[in-house]
């Protein structure tokens, strides 16, 4: 079984862990490092479906070494990635250097982006940890050029004191502000994380208002 706590990331933990002193064993989580062939192909099948079928702009909110990054620059992106740790940044710059990406030290709540615009915002693992997550999603929605895309990957991880958010919570929220919304169980696809697991994980893409980016609905993964 993956481990319990690969879901905590540098953004949604504030004080209580010291990110800049774990930066560099970071991704030695098969989910977070994607160094494995197979789980990084799974990210990157994902990814393809979630994210505009054409190249646009990507800001990568909670975006740790940038991993996730690098798969969305390499799928012709151009990534913005923001995290509260600066060495976590720095490993992203690392990653991604000579690509067409920026890193930024900022709150993955208020990401310190200016009046810029995006054709997706992706979190993973961030928003569940977040006060005032409603508060949260309509910046974030903010955030979207039209017919932009919320691309949120959550769960609910435990059994005894349960973490996380919901899918059904998520939806919700995302109602009043969001045009089609799309739940995509996760927790059936060992590849993702290292290894079976049990708890619920699930990726929600919203789309903002009415009109979807070119490339219509997301695809099955892999596709």
């Amino acid at each position: 079984m993956a481990n319990d706590r690969d879901h905590v990331t540098s953004a949604n933990t504030g004080g209580d862990m010291d990110w800049d002193a774990r930066a560099a064993t970071f991704d030695e989580e098969p989910d977070h490092g994607l160094r494995d062939p197979g789980v990084r192909r799974a990210w990157a099948g994902r990814l393809r479906g979630w994210l505009p079928g054409r190249a646009g702009d990507v800001l990568d909110l909670g975006c740790g070494t940038g991993s996730l990054s690098l798969l969305a620059s390499e799928q012709g992106h151009r990534v913005t990635g923001v995290d509260l740790s600066s060495a976590m940044v720095a490993l992203a710059r690392r990653k991604l250097a000579g690509r067409d990406a920026v890193f930024l030290v900022g709150d993955a709540a208020r990401p310190p982006v200016g009046e810029q615009r995006f054709d997706a915002v992706l979190v993973r693992h961030v928003l569940w940890a977040l006060p005032e997550p409603g508060r949260v999603l309509r910046h974030w929605a903010g955030l979207l050029r039209p017919g932009g895309r919320l691309v949120l990957v959550e769960g609910v991880w435990g059994t005894t004191e349960p973490t996380g958010i919901p899918a059904e919570r998520l939806t919700g929220l995302l109602a009043p502000i969001a045009g089609q919304v799309r739940v995509e169980r996760l927790s059936d696809d060992p590849l993702l994380w290292g290894g079976e697991v049990t708890d619920e994980r699930y990726a929600v893409v919203a789309t903002s208002g009415t009109s979807d980016q070119e490339g219509g609905e997301a695809a099955p993964a892999g596709q």
